[in-house]
């Protein structure tokens, strides 16, 4: 399950919906990562830009990993501001056995940051500023790929 959200996540209502919507379904593990935007570096928040299609497509090929090992894998992002101490991004796994959450997570979240087609800026002064610094090109994309 895939969720976008406008702004900054409702973070214990989507994790409270979460555990409601599948705690019967006899799920040994139920491992979370909730990303939080730091205070850093002079800036008000983030601002996110996401491209739906490669996302979607992203995120169903993982989704179909999480099925080939048992699991589930569950996701909700924000597009627009997100601002210091709020949430962007939520990850999940469930899983019978704890272990392939728990390496599942790790490896869905560190994909997420090198692939998910999300554009982040930093919010400076009201102004968005691309975070050419903080940003990895997808593999795929440019002039020669």
């Amino acid at each position: 399950m895939l969720e976008l959200y406008n702004g900054a996540l409702p973070v214990e209502e989507i994790l409270q919906k979460w555990y409601r919507t599948h705690k019967d379904q006899n799920y040994g593990a139920f491992i979370n990562f909730v990303g939080i935007v730091r205070d850093e570096n002079g800036i008000d928040g983030l601002s996110f830009d996401i491209y739906r299609p490669i996302l979607t497509s992203w995120f169903e090929s993982w989704q179909e990993e999480a099925k080939k090992r048992g699991a589930l894998l569950l996701m909700a992002h924000s597009e627009g501001n997100v601002y210091v101490h709020e949430s962007s991004y939520i990850a999940a796994v469930l899983s019978p056995k704890r272990r392939v959450a728990l390496e599942m997570i790790d490896e869905f979240v560190e994909d997420f940051k090198a692939k998910a087609p999300i554009w982040k800026y930093d919010i400076i002064d009201g102004e968005r500023v691309y975070a050419d610094d903080r940003s990895t090109p997808l593999p795929g994309s440019g002039l020669l790929a």
